[in-house]
């Protein structure tokens, strides 16, 4: 297995500099890693060092609540891909998923995806569901279903990636119960475990309930064989 195809190497904090953006790209560089991960501002850059590595640049859209207007969203992705990113990270808007009302969740999935793809087709369109929120203070049915229902969305829209988390939202990061759920109902998608892995042991229990794909902060600390139990996300 080679681990490092895994990870999406990300700096998303609001301090993040230049030079981190620098050093997060020499980073995935030096170890092979699926991907980075930025805030729109850095694309450019992070697409100008990363020119020819084979490391793919990925941003996010609606981040971190997936609160403001759907047309901002892809206005915000389209922006970060002409810039240079191929990999989209979209925050859902979460009352709508919660809702369970799958032809609404997926007219807005279906709109983001054919607005990216008519920009570049082959764009890697990422769908953060926030899980933690999905089954916050409700039965464990309830918080399945509403897991089974955004992902039967996203299939119909064609996204190829649900994600469990941003990291960022106080209801909590990605569990092995949340990467089942997700892993179960994914269809052809694939799934990106996010929020909260900063260990080896961690990582590869992720990988074992069904992620494809592992997001955060301590890639490099647990490719060295421990973690970083003081990252950020």
């Amino acid at each position: 297995m080679d681990l490092a195809k895994y990870f999406d190497h990300a700096n998303l904090r609001a301090e993040a500099s230049e030079g981190d953006i620098r050093q997060l790209c020499a980073e995935a560089e030096e170890w092979g890693f699926a991907a980075v991960c930025v805030n729109g501002r850095y694309v450019r850059l992070a697409s100008e060092l990363l020119a020819g590595s084979g490391v793919r640049v990925g941003t996010v859209a609606g981040f971190p609540i997936g609160a403001m207007d759907e047309q901002m969203k892809q206005s915000e992705a389209l922006q970060a891909m002409m810039a240079g990113a191929k990999d989209v990270d979209y925050v859902a808007h979460i009352p709508t998923l919660m809702d369970c009302d799958k032809a609404k969740i997926a007219e807005q999935f279906k709109a983001y995806v054919d607005v990216l793809r008519s920009a570049d087709e082959d764009v890697c369109v990422k769908v953060i569901l926030e899980t933690a929120l999905l089954m916050k203070d409700v039965d464990v049915a309830e918080g399945e279903r509403r897991i089974a229902v955004s992902c039967d969305a996203a299939i119909d829209a064609g996204v190829d990636f649900v994600k469990s988390s941003t990291g960022f939202h106080p209801a909590g990061s990605a569990t092995i119960e949340a990467v089942k759920l997700l892993k179960r109902y994914a269809g052809p998608m694939k799934v990106k475990a996010s929020g909260g892995i900063k260990t080896y042991e961690q990582t590869m229990a992720m990988i074992a309930a069904g992620a494809d794909r592992i997001g955060g902060s301590s890639g490099v600390a647990i490719m060295q064989g421990g973690g970083d139990m003081d990252a950020d996300y």
